[in-house]
Order: structure tokens, then C-alpha cells, then sequence
């Protein structure tokens, strides 16, 4: 069985989490807990340049200071 995650033929979704990280997610498989799609149903290289567009700061978001 191929990897799923590898497939350029295969649709994917865009997910981001709660911390503002992104993720590219094969169309199909459950959508784990935590993440929402923000953008998808669509080819893996749109996907891509969704998340390419709007991740522009990869730390993950923190707690704002007290």
C-alpha cells in the first residue's frame, strides 16, 4: 500500500491547530483531533500553496505573556 501522505494524484485538505501550525492531510482519512481544515478539498500542490501563503511564522503560538 502506498503512503497516503505521498500521493500526488489524491486530493488533500489544509489543517491548522489551535498553536497556528499547518498540516497538509490526505482527503479520506478522519481528520485528527484538534486540527480544522481551513482550506481543501483540492490537489496537494494547491493545498500546499495555501498553507506556503499563510504560514508565515512557524513557532507555534504561545500564551501571551502575564
Amino acid at each position: 500500500m502506498a503512503n497516503p501522505f505521498d500521493d500526488p494524484e489524491r486530493a488533500y485538505l489544509a489543517l491548522r491547530n489551535d498553536a497556528g501550525q499547518y498540516s497538509l492531510w490526505p482527503l479520506g482519512l478522519d481528520v485528527p483531533p484538534g486540527w480544522a481544515i481551513v482550506f481543501g478539498q483540492s490537489s496537494r500542490r494547491e493545498c500546499l500553496e495555501f498553507v506556503e501563503a499563510n504560514w508565515t511564522d512557524l513557532s507555534p503560538l504561545s500564551e501571551p505573556a502575564r
